[in-house]
């Protein structure tokens, strides 16, 4: 079976932080996008959001025709996906909520349309349980802020066809993203389970009143996220391994690994770890609103995609390298 991969209309159900992102991207491509949210004042929102991200997608570069009135917010889900080239759904995660959404956007979508789901860990062969035509359904899991960060994880159930997986990646594509195909179904992914494993042992190093939460966002970004966002892990220990590279990296470091650094369980939420991280990220945030570190973030990142984009053509590599 063949699938929409040259997409005019984007549909977009839950406008959340995540849903909002992802409208921002579509409307940004030139798309038309129609949106559904249930939840009351969600247009407003929606619309809000939009608004906040569209000065860094002006940075950044509109397609042809991309503007912010192309949304339309609709009244149910029927109405949202029955015109829809392609679908993404950004609810929240619950397994008895996904499966009930599902079923009802894929008997109102056209068989054609692929749909994406944004969830951050449920797996899709349970919540595309009961869709219809279930081998077009895959995951499609974005990182936030979802209109400038490329990498979207692509990953399929058990009914999704191989060519549904394929034909997804093309409209990520086409929307300026990373695909990344996860090859199994795993709880988490790829990106969140490496994230989570970082913040379990942030938790622990709060809770045990070793670092304040500032502290231990310092130490991510003036050290190994620096790295991070060009280069990444494997290949920062390659280097570290000096000219004999990862082998010999892990024959001097492989037997830290024995060595008792990390937790990896997560300490308990008791309220005074809670407490801790409140008042440390109420301290970093200052006299700053949400929205102004929003914009001051979207700032920061556009200027390490140009300055990556920039080195690599430098070096002759291509941006996805």
């Amino acid at each position: 079976m063949s699938f929409i991969t040259e997409i005019k209309t984007f549909a977009a159900l839950g406008s959340g932080v995540i849903g909002s992102g992802w409208v921002a991207r579509a409307l940004a491509h030139g798309l038309d996008v129609v949106a559904w949210d249930p939840a009351p004042g969600a247009e407003a929102a929606l619309r809000q959001r939009v608004a906040n991200a569209w000065p860094a997608l002006q940075q950044k570069g509109l397609a042809a025709g991309a503007a912010q009135d192309r949304l339309r917010f609709v009244a149910t889900i029927e109405e949202c996906v029955r015109d829809a080239d392609f679908i993404q759904e950004s609810a929240p995660e619950r397994l008895d909520l996904k499966l009930e959404l599902h079923r009802k956007i894929s008997a109102a979508a056209k068989p054609d349309a692929l749909i994406g789901s944004s969830t951050s860990g449920l797996l899709p062969s349970e919540f595309y349980e009961s869709a219809s035509h279930p081998e077009r359904c895959v995951v499609g899991h974005p990182f936030n802020p979802v209109y400038l960060l490329p990498l979207v994880e692509v990953v399929g159930g058990r009914q999704t066809s191989p060519q549904a997986v394929q034909a997804a990646i093309k409209v990520y594509e086409s929307l300026g993203m990373r695909p990344l195909h996860v090859r199994k179904e795993v709880p988490g992914f790829i990106a969140d389970r490496l994230l989570e494993a970082l913040w379990r042992e942030a938790l622990h190093l709060v809770n045990d009143g070793v670092a304040t939460t500032g502290e231990i966002d310092d130490a991510i970004r003036f050290g190994a996220g620096l790295r991070w966002s060009f280069m990444g892990t494997f290949l920062t220990y390659t280097l570290a391994g000096g000219d004999a590279g990862m082998r010999h990296f892990m024959n001097q470091f492989g037997p830290a690994l024995q060595l008792p650094w990390t937790y990896l369980p997560a300490p308990a939420l008791t309220e005074g770890l809670v407490d801790a991280v409140v008042d440390g990220t109420t301290e970093q945030l200052g006299n700053h609103s949400i929205a102004a570190l929003e914009r001051y973030r979207d700032d920061c990142l556009l200027a390490v995609l140009d300055a990556v984009k920039a080195t690599k053509a430098k070096h002759g590599m291509a941006f996805s390298d």
